[in-house]
């Protein structure tokens, strides 16, 4: 099994379990302010990898601890600015468009900081990409205000975020990095909750059991898995495939909150599913011809 089919088997897990995480952090979300839940959510998640890593963090050299906090404040800052979008936003469908440019502006912005090229099979599934995006999105009108400028930014954020873990998860093993880049999110969201927010925690037990599954599960483990993934693979290889995330989380919404999808929800869902598998073209003709000999080969002895 090669180190790019590795990376897409735990790319699809982490993306699954990203998607479970919308369920638990909109049951959280019950209970608590964002800012606040998003940083005990992430301090948390961080604390207890540390514990499971703490003399690999004691060994980092200070290159690589620098690294691993740059990623973690890139991570930090589009989490503050997604959940102010999700605040202001109007229309949650637009605001989740712009929110997923960030995955098409990964190629690019890789190429521009001395990356790799991005190859023939990106540009062909971008343009899939952004009409699945845009379809997700024509069920609510438009209005560009403070809500959309703040989702503009996290997706700017979160692509500088992907290519620089991809970077970093090369030279950095993946649970040290993972647990240095989430205490950092939740040290900058908990800075600015401290700032506009009032702090509780009279949360009832349902709530906080839900708070434990988005902590351990969609954060530690969702982090943990995507970061050594990142790590096998290019950004521009492994971006694509992040755009499972909202399909994902579409059919969990479905079945969790009875939530019917759209016609223009299920083209969507449809056009990011094909970007997929044009983005990973040759990799899926070489496993189709692994298991279909062609008519020359075939009942050859």
């Amino acid at each position: 099994m090669t180190s790019h089919f590795k990376a897409d088997i735990w790319l699809v897990v982490a993306t699954l379990i990203a998607a479970a995480g919308w369920i638990f952090s909109k049951e959280t979300l019950v209970g608590f302010s964002p800012l606040f839940f998003i940083a005990l959510r992430f301090l948390g998640a961080g604390l207890v990898l540390a514990f499971f890593c703490l003399r690999s963090l004691l060994n980092l050299s200070n290159q690589q601890f620098l690294s691993a906090l740059k990623v973690g404040s890139l991570f930090g800052c589009a989490m503050v600015f997604w959940v102010l979008g999700l605040q202001h936003s109007q229309h949650l469908g637009i605001g989740a468009f712009l929110n997923s440019l960030g995955i098409v502006m990964v190629p690019l912005l890789n190429f521009i900081l001395g990356g790799e090229k991005p190859s023939r099979y990106a540009f062909l599934s971008l343009p899939f990409v952004l009409l699945g995006m845009a379809f997700l999105s024509l069920d609510s009108e438009f209005s560009f205000g403070l809500g959309e400028w703040c989702f503009l930014m996290a997706a700017f954020f979160l692509a500088f975020m992907f290519i620089f873990n991809s970077r970093a998860a090369a030279k950095i093993s993946a649970l040290p990095l993972t647990t240095i880049q989430l205490i950092t999110t939740g040290l900058i969201t908990g800075f600015f909750s401290l700032i506009f927010e009032e702090w509780s925690f009279q949360q009832p037990p349902a709530i906080w059991g839900w708070f434990a599954a988005s902590l351990l599960l969609a954060t530690s483990l969702r982090f943990l898995l995507q970061t050594y993934a990142q790590g096998l693979a290019p950004p521009s290889h492994t971006a694509i495939i992040m755009t499972l995330e909202p399909v994902w989380t579409a059919i969990l919404a479905s079945f969790w909150f009875a939530e019917i999808m759209s016609s223009f929800q299920l083209i969507g869902c449809s056009l990011i599913f094909i970007a997929v598998l044009v983005n990973r073209a040759p990799a899926l003709k070489m496993w189709l011809g692994s298991h279909w000999p062609s008519r020359k080969t075939a009942g050859r002895p």
